[in-house]
């Protein structure tokens, strides 16, 4: 639908202004060509892996207590053996509740890790966008852009303009 409505928009606009220029960039490549965004990546990845690991040894250790429950279930008398269920299902719980914790933290970490990067970012596309007179910029994403040419690709002189910026 936005393809639709964007194609639209410049059929529209095209006839109606011979010096309007439009170019895109891809802002996941320009936040990864940056050194800001490969230093957030970096640290991303590492408290990832921190936690991956952490929560990796929570699992084997469930994962141990649900073996050893089975092998001892049928010995175990009935009051017991609800009781030891009600205990290992107890800990599942609290085991995926601190996984989902984990990982809505995680995206918290990026998404407050990218913000200041995405922010100059836009700053710094307007001004390239200024200096070679597009019109309009847009971004490049699954569908929002089904091709274009690459000669309207700005996201290399955009994360060049950024590193010069401070």
């Amino acid at each position: 639908m936005k393809a639709i409505l964007m194609t639209i928009l410049m059929a529209v606009a095209l006839p109606a202004s011979a010096n309007f220029k439009a170019a895109y960039i891809d802002m996941q490549a320009a936040i990864q060509g940056t050194k800001a965004g490969k230093d957030a990546k970096k640290k991303l990845e590492g408290d990832f892996n921190k936690k991956k690991e952490e929560l990796k040894k929570k699992e084997e250790s469930l994962k141990k207590k649900a073996e050893e429950f089975e092998k001892k279930r049928m010995v175990l008398s009935e009051k017991v053996r609800g009781e030891k269920q009600a205990e290992l299902q107890k800990e599942m719980m609290a085991f995926q509740q601190e996984l989902q914790k984990s990982q809505m933290s995680i995206q918290q970490k990026e998404r407050d890790l990218t913000k200041p990067i995405l922010e100059k970012l836009q700053k710094v596309i307007g001004q390239v966008a200024k200096e070679k007179g597009y019109s309009i910029v847009f971004e490049k994403a699954e569908q929002s852009v089904m091709w274009a040419n690459a000669d309207l690709d700005i996201t290399k002189a955009v994360v060049e303009k950024f590193e010069k910026t401070k």
